[in-house]
């Protein structure tokens, strides 16, 4: 079962909806994705997320 509950990372509240009910916002999921050694987008993952915190890493 996929769980349904999500963050708004400006209001640091938890809903179920996919916009916040405070802010209005965007909301993400709050569980991350299950882990598999066959992970087939991991690279892209490292990638962006490496992107986003301002780090040049390969």
């Amino acid at each position: 079962m996929r769980s349904l509950i999500r963050y708004c990372g400006k209001c640091h509240i938890y809903t179920l909806e996919e916009t916040c009910p405070q802010c209005g916002g965007p909301t993400a999921m709050a569980v991350p994705p299950k882990f598999t050694p066959n992970d087939r987008f991991q690279k892209y993952r490292i990638k962006m997320r490496n992107e986003t915190d301002g780090k040049n890493s390969n």
